[in-house]
């Protein structure tokens, strides 16, 4: 199976590593979204959030930094590790990170970037775990705004987001519950996976043949599969699987099983299907990997997700802001995770 997929080179790595680097530090263009309560909150990116200026917007430059610490972990003999420490340890200081915590604060701004940026912070905290004890302290004030308000969100979500954009339920679960796992935090786990079972776990016949809308970057089909195949043992997960894609042996719902179709790789948000493709392929190689090998549905989803690979990974544009400010992340965590 595995020689269907791809796997993440140390050249692809640099290549990678030196886009995060620099979209990381720069500025603009920036698409800001934030609440003005007055003219002198008319700022600059940079004086809002200086840890988190660059990449276009704030939750792209978040999971640009994960990015960039997933391959410094991932391969020690990294051309930019050197690099990628110094510009971390520049970004993610106390005092950036009491910053940024602190915009959270200030009225109407409460909900900024939730569930999506909320969810992918969880998510480089996690990686720093691994990687640098001062920075996990440094992130301590944001990290925990962030998980407070995750749980608050938790309680109060009656029903599921089921967009394949940034509101996505499952994905942001998905993310906090990895976070969850490393640091050992049972009260998160608990909310994560009871949550979970009780917005997805008596899904049945998910209507899969009406994806993907024109914009979507996940599958909302398929990232809540991929969260119950996290939450769920084996052979509980595959009985729930039986019900929510009856008719998978038989080649049904077809649009799951092929990419979709890119007609303007240039066009920012068409492009969105590109991060799409690459999150069906990582989903697809997950399932894979669960299902017995005489199942007829496996070979279908080693198949489904090498396509889906083949589809999106020529189109990572570095000369692209719109591409790569945030497709190389998507990119390593479908290689890697």
């Amino acid at each position: 199976m595995s020689a269907s997929f791809p796997i993440l080179t140390l050249e692809q790595a640099s290549d990678y590593a030196r886009l995060g680097l620099a979209n990381i530090r720069r500025e603009y263009p920036h698409y800001l979204q934030h609440m003005l309560n007055g003219p002198t909150d008319a700022r600059t990116p940079r004086e809002l959030h200086p840890a988190f200026y660059g990449s276009y917007d704030w939750h792209s430059c978040v999971h640009q930094h994960w990015m960039l610490v997933r391959l410094a972990l991932m391969f020690p003999h990294l051309p930019e590790r050197d690099e990628i420490s110094r510009v971390l340890h520049a970004h993610l200081t106390e005092e950036n990170m009491r910053a940024e915590a602190a915009y959270f604060r200030a009225p109407g701004r409460e909900f900024f970037e939730r569930p999506y940026g909320w969810a992918w912070l969880l998510k480089l905290a996690q990686e720093v775990r691994a990687y640098d004890a001062k920075l996990e302290v440094n992130m301590d004030p944001l990290v925990s705004y962030i998980r407070t308000g995750f749980m608050r969100y938790l309680r109060a979500l009656t029903t599921p987001v089921r967009n394949g954009i940034h509101g996505n339920t499952a994905v942001a679960v998905g993310l906090a519950l990895g976070h969850a796992r490393a640091h050992d935090d049972q009260e998160l786990k608990l909310f994560c996976t009871s949550r979970a079972a009780y917005w997805f776990g008596h899904d049945t016949d998910y209507p899969g043949h009406y994806e993907p809308s024109g914009e979507d970057f996940y599958s909302p089909c398929l990232v809540e599969a991929g969260l119950m195949a996290r939450i769920l043992p084996r052979e509980q997960f595959l009985r729930w699987f039986d019900q929510f894609l009856p008719r998978l042996a038989q080649g049904e719902p077809a649009n799951l099983l092929k990419p979709a179709h890119i007609s303007d790789p240039t066009d920012p948000k068409i492009a969105h299907l590109i991060g799409l493709n690459l999150n069906k392929g990582w989903v697809w190689r997950r399932l894979a990997g669960l299902l017995d090998a005489g199942d007829p549905r496996r070979a279908l989803a080693i198949e489904a997700g090498a396509a889906h690979y083949a589809a999106a990974l020529p189109l990572l544009d570095a000369q692209d802001f719109n591409r790569s400010h945030w497709l190389p992340s998507f990119a390593v965590y479908t290689m890697s995770e």
